[in-house]
């Protein structure tokens, strides 16, 4: 008996051509190979479920209103990507936001001497280690989340959604060194975080 081949993918190419002839079977694939990923992404902005839902709805609409204007100097996913980042950011702009705590107690302080204050204790891992260990995405995700939102949104633009420093100031309406001060701050508090949870990981 003949083996059944897997069908073969749809190529990009042939993908955005039937996208800009407004296909509804194109629409549909592309919604189906990517929205679960943008949903994850839109999640990891959005608290709430059905902000992310929304978020990437607009993303996808978005997206199908501008596809002519897409270059092709990225894969569709890529833009697509970039939009539903874009569209979280823009949820989060309309919900009524509560001040903004400072950062400034997670920061790293120094003495006149320069030292450190209180030094943290080194972890059995780098923390880009830490990061991927399946058993640790949990502390990891409920310590950015504790992060004042400016800099959780910085932190999560460069290092888990991989946006450059320039994607990431556009994308906020910041410039580039202020993006780069943001995401300095955000990492530092990010360790100050999780110091205490893997530094006990370490000791056991």
């Amino acid at each position: 008996m003949t083996a059944i081949n897997p069908p073969t993918p749809v190529p990009e190419t042939s993908l955005l051509e039937r996208l800009r002839r407004q296909e509804p079977e194109a629409y549909e694939t592309f919604v189906r190979e990517n929205i679960g990923r943008m949903l994850t992404v839109a999640r990891r902005f959005l608290k709430n479920d059905e902000d992310a839902q929304d978020a990437v709805q607009e993303a996808f609409l978005s997206a199908f209103k501008s596809i002519d204007r897409f270059e092709g100097d990225s894969k569709l996913s890529t833009w697509l990507h970039r939009i539903v980042v874009n569209a979280a950011l823009m949820k989060l702009r309309t919900k009524k936001r509560k001040p903004e705590e400072s950062i400034e107690d997670l920061l790293p302080n120094f003495l006149e001497n320069g030292h450190l204050n209180a030094p943290n204790t080194p972890w059995k891992s780098l923390p880009v280690d830490v990061m991927i260990r399946e058993e640790n995405r949990r502390h990891v995700r409920e310590a950015i989340d504790q992060l004042p939102e400016s800099y959780r949104n910085v932190l999560l633009m460069r290092d888990i959604e991989g946006l450059n420093t320039t994607e990431t100031a556009e994308l906020l309406g910041i410039s580039e060194n202020a993006t780069k001060v943001r995401l300095h701050r955000a990492r530092q508090a990010l360790t100050t975080l999780l110091e205490p949870i893997f530094h006990e990981d370490a000791e056991s």
